[in-house]
């Protein structure tokens, strides 16, 4: 449940293909369609209501086809649309108690700030984690959450454990830290956490000479995907991360070297089955 793009990859558009990819059957509920992501300046298309994601859950319910083992959401256009993805999660959690729901609190970068609707930090913190399992925010947005400043690792974990202590009290409450820069992070690194109450993980992967928009919407599909197929222990954890993040690094990587501004998930589709370049995970 977030954005669709017909031209490029970001939101549904960077999430769905990967996904089937992997053998997952995916229903899809966009909140907007437009015709490319709005970095380019300018786009058309529609943002949906509320309203347009409970009449889409209606016909689904209607069919059946709200008893998941997973969900997914990202970007939040509105405070109404943010309601509403959280009553489809409860309704798809009625038909399936051991679904995870897996929240990306899409809110903003280091760099760019926040650049969402004011009403939509809080309504993630206050009403979107405490239904989550998984969350999976960058370090931008988890320092937003938590108002923790993560200059150390040490940090870093500690916001993780505020978060998580907002988090769906019978749930695995997995996070997933992105773009992950504290005093210990090399120049030439990119940094991913992944921790649960009771482990934590680090995985380092080369910098590359690229910025893609989309990039946070995959390694959510992939981690949620890895998570959801695997048996919720410490090892599983570990295994998510380095399956979601070697194959995120590969498409990357890809993008690079074929010099494009959209991700290259057609060109790479084997590698999100099976990455070329496999990077472990340590605990921290």
């Amino acid at each position: 449940m977030q954005s669709w793009v017909a031209f490029g990859h970001v939101g549904n558009a960077a999430a769905i293909f990967p996904l089937q990819r992997l053998g997952a059957e995916v229903l899809a509920i966009h909140t907007v369609q437009f015709s490319n992501h709005t970095g380019y300046g300018d786009w058309t298309g529609q943002v949906f209501t509320g309203d347009h994601l409970h009449d889409l859950a209606r016909g689904l319910a209607a069919r059946g086809a709200l008893s998941l083992d997973a969900a997914l959401s990202g970007y939040l256009g509105d405070a109404g649309v943010g309601r509403a993805i959280l009553d489809i999660v409860a309704q798809a959690r009625a038909a399936s108690p051991a679904m995870l729901y897996c929240c990306d609190p899409v809110m903003g970068d280091t760099g760019r700030g926040l650049f969402v609707h004011p009403d939509i930090p809080p309504l993630l913190l206050d009403h979107a984690a405490p239904a989550a399992d998984i969350m999976t925010p960058n370090q931008f947005e988890l320092e937003q959450m938590t108002g923790i400043s993560c200059h150390s690792r040490a940090e870093l974990l500690r916001a993780i454990s505020s978060l998580q202590d907002r988090m769906r009290r019978d749930g695995p409450r997995l996070v997933l830290v992105t773009s992950v820069r504290t005093g210990e992070t090399a120049d030439d690194t990119v940094e991913l956490v992944a921790a649960s109450p009771e482990a934590s993980f680090l995985l380092k992967t080369p910098r590359l000479p690229l910025n893609a928009n989309g990039a946070g919407d995959l390694i959510a599909a992939l981690f949620l995907f890895h998570v959801a197929s695997g048996d919720r222990s410490g090892a599983a954890l570990r295994h998510a991360l380095e399956c979601a993040g070697s194959a995120t690094w590969a498409v990357l990587a890809r993008t690079a070297s074929a010099g494009s501004a959209e991700l290259c998930l057609v060109a790479a589709q084997d590698e999100i089955v099976s990455p070329t370049s496999r990077y472990d995970a340590r605990s921290l």
